[in-house]
């Protein structure tokens, strides 16, 4: 167990390296493994929040690179913070932005003080170091807050990798010294590629700066799913068990139950919402694409073992008219849909776990495949 101000972490059950734990925060209480839906700019596309609590979401994710240039930070501080702002009631977390700002290779320039950028709305330069980090997300108000980190793509050499290590570590330093509130917990970030060494250099340092939880850089261009799984592994090794480990970036139901196997507790991405948004779907026999003229006169519920309000009152030709017609209502329908299948992934996830029993449970999903028969055959 570990305490943290307002935070509180508790372990309560493993089976194998999964583990089912309750993480108390000051606008709730988790229980894990978790998904948070990503509200990149304060909203979930095509989901309100109301919905997002029905349909079982415990944690929502805001970028503050996003609200940082837009609409800007003093905006969101005069509504009192995202909470108000976005009219979300729950726990929110803040991802630091170094993701968005290290994918912009062709306008930044990195030193050791932080990241000089081009804004992607009307090219202004702005300097993101740690301390502004950490005072964007302060002013945000999250209940968990990143550091910033450099994210170091696998296609980079291992010295370059090495310096961003080494310069992760350094900002995660200044952003603990940089804090000021005791209502949010700060997180610090793993980073190293799929190098074994550089993983354990990494995480070796955070023990001396107290963070309460521990975040898993890991998805990266030219970096091989066996590769990451393995690096997910180590951590499991290198990190203290009474911390809760947050895995930056994962969003399918099988990559989901394979982090969890590994000893994940949190997890975003947002895969669910944009696959919803080109009329993909999750069900319990695979992704399936509503576009396909297969679904034109079929009657049949999106997913028949899916309690969600769209499996529940609509039909997947109607589904498959209002996604071809670019309905705004079939963008939300399969959106919620997506998001649920997650949500009660982790629920299940969590059950088996509490019940010993979650091998059983990784080898169902596993059975399932990523992509249903029907698409397989359409989309050879």
């Amino acid at each position: 167990m570990t305490a943290d101000g307002a935070f509180r972490f508790e372990l309560e059950a493993t089976s194998g390296r999964a583990r089912a734990g309750r993480l108390r925060t000051p606008h709730g209480e988790v229980l894990t493994p978790c998904f948070m839906p990503v509200g990149t700019k304060a909203t979930v596309k095509a989901v309100l929040p109301p919905s997002l609590r029905a349909l079982g979401a415990q944690v929502v994710l805001a970028n503050t690179y996003h609200l940082y240039l837009r609409p800007g930070i003093e905006l969101v501080r005069a509504h009192g913070g995202l909470h108000r702002f976005m009219g979300w009631p729950g726990p929110i977390l803040t991802d630091s932005g170094g993701f968005q700002v290290f994918s912009l290779a062709d306008t930044r320039v990195v030193d050791d003080d932080g990241v000089e950028f081009t804004s992607v709305y009307d090219g202004s330069r702005h300097l993101f170091t740690p301390q502004l980090a950490v005072a964007a997300q302060e002013a945000l108000g999250a209940d968990i807050v990143m550091c910033l980190d450099q994210c170091a793509p696998g296609t980079l050499d291992r010295v370059e990798i090495e310096h961003a290590v080494a310069r992760t570590s350094r900002w995660a330093a200044e952003c603990r010294a940089a804090q000021t509130r005791d209502d949010q917990l700060l997180v610090g970030i793993v980073q190293g590629g799929v190098d074994e060494e550089l993983r354990r250099r990494s995480a070796a340092p955070r023990r001396a700066h107290h963070f309460g939880a521990d975040g898993v850089g890991g998805r990266s261009v030219g970096v091989r799913g066996d590769e990451l799984l393995a690096t997910v592994s180590l951590m499991d090794e290198l990190l203290p068990a009474d911390r809760f480990r947050y895995f930056m970036g994962i969003g399918d139901p099988e990559g989901i139950v394979e982090v969890i196997a590994r000893g994940i507790d949190l997890f975003d991405c947002v895969l669910p919402t944009r696959l919803a948004r080109t009329g993909a779907a999750f069900t319990s026999q695979g992704r399936i694409n509503l576009r396909n003229a297969r679904y034109a006169n079929d009657l049949g519920p999106l997913d028949p073992d899916c309690d969600c309000p769209c499996c529940r009152g609509y039909t997947r030709a109607y589904l498959r008219h209002l996604v071809n017609q670019r309905e705004i209502a079939g963008m939300q329908l399969v959106s919620e849909h997506n998001l649920r299948v997650l949500v009660r992934l982790c629920e299940r996830a969590r059950a088996a776990i509490l019940a010993g029993a979650f091998d059983g449970f990784v080898e169902e999903v596993r059975a399932r495949g990523t992509v249903a028969d029907d698409e397989r055959r359409s989309h050879p």
